[in-house]
């Protein structure tokens, strides 16, 4: 199953933590974790470092707790726990597919199940709650929307109309509607 992935499993690059400006990158391919680092200072002493680089099979890797502690401190635990997986060959394919592709197979799900999609990750709480899901639902379930329905949509949100009843909806549109006369009105 492993064949098919790509070379490449998993890379992420940053900064250490403050005053730090040392830069990071984290590489995490079929075979091999590489964690390479390019020393940033002012400093004298410092000025001819070179950049390092520390490459591990899978297994040495979590076998290696001096290099596990300085992806936690420099990537945070959330990262270190996801390259743990990679090495043991746990794949997270769900991680790996688009924003798109995700809400194009969230849009086939009844509103219960995103309801409890949403409760599984960060991720997916943001893609469940997110206009680019919620406008297309809002429109294969009305016969028609009107333009100051779609205004009234993306002021307040695409999920919120969802949810939103009939006379409540009516109510926002006359005082949006109201405003905007008011608006014009002192303008003039």
């Amino acid at each position: 199953m492993a064949s098919w992935l790509p070379e490449t499993l998993f890379e992420i690059v940053g900064q250490g933590p403050a005053p730090s400006k040392d830069y990071y990158q984290l590489l995490v391919t079929r075979s091999q974790v590489i964690f390479r680092w390019w020393k940033i200072s002012l400093r004298s002493e410092y000025r001819s470092t070179k950049p390092g680089e520390a490459k591990e099979s899978h297994e040495n890797f979590l076998e290696n707790s001096h290099l596990q502690v300085q992806i936690a401190v420099i990537f945070g635990a959330r990262i270190l726990d996801y390259v743990f997986n990679l090495c043991k060959g746990k794949f997270d394919f769900l991680e790996r597919l688009s924003d798109n592709l995700l809400l194009s197979i969230i849009s086939y799900l009844d509103l219960e199940d995103i309801a409890r999609l949403s409760q599984t990750s960060r991720r997916f709480s943001k893609l469940c709650m997110s206009d680019k899901l919620w406008e297309p639902i809002v429109l294969s379930a009305c016969d028609s929307i009107t333009p100051d329905m779609r205004a009234l949509a993306e002021d307040m949100g695409w999920r919120q109309m969802f949810f939103t009843n009939k006379f409540q909806l009516q109510r926002k549109l006359r005082k949006r509607k109201a405003h905007q006369k008011s608006e014009r009105g002192s303008h003039l």
